[in-house]
């Protein structure tokens, strides 16, 4: 007997999951965001498979929108609550983001933390 729990750096989500629709891909490839547009923004995720530890303030954790198995490495958040389902087996939670990466960075983000070809995005 036991009990599984993950410990993640990156909080990554889907759409459905709570990944923040202010964060359009193609709006901030045109005119980059920053954390400052979201400062004071609390966003929720919910039923993110598994039982799941992140880093807690100020440890950054990292940010990915999951688009349909590609991820995109959006920037950096602190996780500030989490709540866990022990039935289905599932996290859910509250972030705040701190950084967002300029497109550059997106684009060289999962060469230099993922670098698994299945999950590449650009």
């Amino acid at each position: 007997m036991g009990s599984i729990i993950e410990i993640n750096d990156t909080l990554q989500i889907t759409k459905e999951q709570g990944f923040p629709d202010e964060l359009s891909l193609e709006k901030h490839l045109a005119t980059p965001f920053r954390a400052e547009n979201f400062k004071g923004k609390i966003f929720e995720f919910k039923n993110k498979n598994g039982i799941r530890l992140y880093h807690t303030p100020p440890v950054r954790n990292f940010l990915v929108e999951n688009k349909n198995g590609k991820w995109i490495y959006w920037g950096l958040v602190h996780i500030i609550e989490t709540t866990f389902n022990s039935l289905d087996k599932s996290t859910s939670g509250k972030f705040k983001i701190i950084y967002i990466y300029t497109p550059e960075e997106m684009k060289q983000a999962h060469n230099l933390m993922d670098q698994r070809e299945e999950t590449k995005f650009f």
